[in-house]
């Protein structure tokens, strides 16, 4: 039994970063352990340019950056810092051509939302992007068509692969609640209306989904705006289960009702060494969330990817590897144990 959108019931997938440096080491391990979903991992580690925003800005079209004191900066023209920034791109896309030799299957890339993007880039005057209405705009329509051209080098490298695209948007519910930060930190920017985030977070979907991918947005902030991901065009809504509450409930059902996947993280993203002692726990917030939801247990694998609450880079290289094997495991956990009755 296959997921209509390309991915075997009980897989597992991970967020997008990962420890250290080694670009081509994190990519087998991720081949390694998540081989029904896996992604294009990210390494932060490696400095500006491998971390979300600049991972970001090294997709922009037209609207060159630059790291400067306090961040990505947007620039008239293009330098050394956004070169590296797309140098770091290829050497990864570089990789995962060189591990996936006639692989065929499902491969999730993972791109910085434009919400979250606006949050973490300045404008030249020291700004943030988010503060100007007409830099918001520009910075969701370059972002679209950058990730155009990003999923059709990954396609020429990979052409067997069925893309499936992560828009990261952690921030997204600071932006709409105003508690966004000013750049000199004694304020927060004006909270941004909610027709103006679905449009722009839209665009951006819509981009995705005219590269030939499939859109998953990922917000794992408490209290994520689900019925607004869902309206922007998301058929894949990644979300830490362990911070989900009753609250959300109808926004999630309702999502499930249309279609719409759930990735939820489970397995915590930061741990010590490799213990594993606490795996055959990692499906059960899966489990509560599907209870609340009335969804049948023997039905909630269909409907579930099991994930890390969050990205893996803050991790020890030992841990980051067995929480993947983790989510593996409740993954099939929630297959083979739908009860959850086997401890």
């Amino acid at each position: 039994m296959t997921w209509s959108r390309g991915w075997p019931v009980g897989a597992a997938t991970g967020v997008g970063s990962m420890p250290g440096t080694d670009v081509r080491e994190a990519v087998r391990r991720v081949l390694g352990e998540l081989p029904d979903l896996p992604h294009l991992p990210e390494l932060p580690a490696r400095g500006p340019g491998a971390e979300l925003t600049g991972r970001a800005v090294a997709l922009l079209t037209d609207l060159p950056a630059e790291w400067g004191p306090f961040g990505w900066r947007l620039v008239g023209r293009p330098g050394h810092d956004l070169r590296l920034a797309r140098s770091l791109l290829a050497e990864d896309l570089d990789a995962v051509q060189e591990a996936t030799d006639g692989y065929v299957g499902p491969l999730k890339l993972q791109v910085c939302g434009p919400w979250t993007l606006a949050a973490t880039v300045e404008l030249g005057s020291g700004d943030k992007a988010l503060a100007d209405v007409g830099a918001r705009r520009d910075l969701a329509v370059s972002l679209a068509e950058g990730i155009g051209g990003h999923v059709a080098d990954l396609l020429r490298r990979v052409p067997g692969a069925s893309v499936v695209v992560q828009l990261d948007e952690p921030l997204l519910p600071a932006v709409q609640s105003g508690a966004v930060p000013t750049a000199s930190g004694f304020a927060t920017l004006r909270s941004v209306r909610e027709q103006e985030l679905r449009e722009h977070l839209r665009l951006v979907v819509d981009a995705v989904v005219a590269s030939g991918a499939e859109p998953v947005v990922h917000c794992c902030a408490a209290q994520p705006p689900v019925g607004l991901l869902v309206a922007a065009g998301a058929r894949g809504l990644s979300l830490d289960a362990t911070l989900l509450t009753p609250a959300e409930d109808d926004a999630i059902g309702t999502a499930l009702e249309s279609g719409v996947h759930l990735l939820l993280g489970t397995v915590p993203a930061l741990g010590t060494g490799a213990d594993t002692a606490a795996a055959s726990d990692d499906a059960r917030p899966a489990r509560t969330l599907g209870r609340r939801l009335g969804v049948p247990p023997e039905q909630l694998a269909a409907r579930v990817t099991v994930t890390p609450t969050c990205g893996l880079a803050g991790a020890s290289p030992a841990y980051a590897l067995a929480a993947l094997g983790r989510a593996r495991t409740a993954a099939r956990r929630l297959v083979d144990d739908p009860e959850g009755e086997r401890g």
